[in-house]
């Protein structure tokens, strides 16, 4: 007599939803890495066109140079270096970038924020005092678009001319070199969570208008 075949095992409809949910949440994320990787400039954008002003966001190589360069070079009437740290005076450092002190410290002034999201509040603050309507933007180019958008979060009526610096370590077809492709990554997952707290701030801000 034959044994009796045991009931077929229905597959977990909860485990199939959640691998189909993990598999789109992986592709949107994929694809948005390849979006944010192509969003990094690779130029700086309008060379010649004056700023009210050029900020300087710190923590990278060439930053500072690049600024004093364009402060030099009458590209604005100040410059303003966010995330420098407390204690460091505007001589000090034209001294350490071998800039004429006598010529150019009336023309820098300095912050001490220590994130991204700080350099933009503080920037935002002293711009506001200086009725600054254009900014010419000074950071890492893999930096940039995180940038961009906590400052155009910060000030939403302020031109904003991206102005980036290029590293030496980090290279231009960044998927081909594990160190670059870490570092953009990185800086995808901070512009994700960026982006996530701005969108929940409007959202809030939209419920709450009567």
């Amino acid at each position: 007599m034959a044994r009796p075949r045991p009931p077929r095992r229905r597959p977990n409809k909860t485990l199939a939803a959640f691998c189909g949910v993990a598999v789109v949440l992986v592709a949107a994320w994929c694809y948005g890495l390849i979006t944010f990787a192509n969003s990094i400039p690779k130029y700086v954008e309008d060379p010649d066109r004056q700023t009210d002003v050029i900020v300087v966001l710190t923590g990278g190589s060439g930053r500072l140079e690049t600024g004093l360069d364009l402060l030099q070079a009458d590209m604005a009437e100040m410059l303003f270096v966010s995330g420098v740290y407390q204690g460091i005076d505007v001589n000090y450092l034209l001294t350490l970038f071998r800039e004429d002190p006598d010529h150019l410290a009336a023309r820098v002034e300095i912050g001490n924020a220590v994130d991204t999201r700080g350099n933009a509040s503080e920037t935002a603050e002293w711009a506001s005092q200086r009725n600054v309507q254009s900014v010419r933007l000074v950071t890492a180019a893999y930096h940039m678009p995180r940038s961009m958008l906590e400052l155009a979060h910060a000030m939403p009526n302020m031109r904003l001319i991206a102005n980036p610096v290029f590293p030496d370590h980090v290279k231009e077809q960044w998927w081909r070199w594990p160190g670059t492709a870490g570092l953009v990554i990185k800086e995808y997952n901070k512009y994700l969570l960026v982006w996530l707290r701005h969108f929940a701030a409007n959202m809030i801000a939209i419920v709450s208008v009567p």
